[in-house]
């Protein structure tokens, strides 16, 4: 049985204590936060604390916090013996402590949206073969896509999720404010969403691409940006444009 510390209460780390709760390998011993409020939903499940000083010990320390705290977070805990591991995307393995590694589900969390965790890629790193292999039975316990990456590749991987996660999802915003301007519902679009991202998953997004770009549509491309009335939605709609022509010639 392999004993866990969490080291933060937000998203991700509300996310993974669940799909730990529900593996036979391993346990979660305590969680930690800074603040007493963020613990309210562990309590009942597990211990808890807010002094990173009474740490109790563990096989791992998973420190799930903001990429700048990270590495402070790790030069508190450093001395401990069990294996410190992160879970940002973007952040090194980091040597600070005596056992190191990266522990990355590469996913959008949100706190009362539920996920099934089995399905969810994780990213694994260790600086040794024996600990790697800890990460890979605690991974696998949990889901079914685990995946050796290097910090070189998870720093590119994490920079093309920002791009079909965080990007896109700030088009969908735009989208609906665009409907909600004209009083048109926003689900109508729904299904149109889920096609593009079926289609983006089954072929090469590049092979599927549509639209006005594309086509060349320049009556279609300058009628749609008279009717932008945001000089931020005229600049993303042109920028995307260009880059959608320059891409395919």
């Amino acid at each position: 049985m392999i004993k866990i510390v969490l080291i933060g209460a937000g998203n991700v780390a509300s996310h993974l204590f669940k799909a730990f709760q529900t593996s036979e390998k391993c346990s979660v011993a305590q969680v930690f936060s800074r603040t007493k409020t963020s613990l309210e939903n562990f309590e009942t499940s597990t211990e808890t604390t807010t002094d990173l000083k009474k740490l109790k010990e563990a096989d791992i320390y998973i420190i799930s916090v903001k990429d700048d705290e990270v590495e402070n977070v790790i030069e508190q805990i450093k001395h401990k013996n069990g294996l410190i591991v992160h879970t940002s995307g973007s952040v090194p393995m980091l040597n600070s402590g005596k056992r190191n590694g990266v522990f990355y589900p590469l996913q959008t969390f949100s706190k009362n949206t539920e996920i099934d965790f089995s399905k969810i890629p994780l990213c694994i790193e260790a600086e040794n073969e024996n600990d790697l292999q800890i990460l890979e039975e605690l991974a696998n316990s949990i889901s079914k896509s685990v995946y050796k990456i290097s910090s070189e590749q998870r720093k590119s991987l994490h920079l093309s999720a920002v791009f079909v996660c965080n990007f896109v999802n700030h088009l969908y915003s735009i989208g609906e404010d665009l409907c909600k301007e004209n009083k048109v519902p926003f689900e109508i679009l729904h299904e149109l969403m889920k096609e593009t991202t079926r289609k983006a998953t089954l072929n090469s997004p590049a092979k599927v691409q549509t639209g006005p770009a594309i086509r060349n549509d320049k009556k279609t491309i300058a009628f749609h940006l008279q009717q932008l009335n945001k000089a931020d939605y005229s600049k993303i709609y042109t920028l995307l444009t260009d880059s959608i022509q320059h891409k395919n010639g």
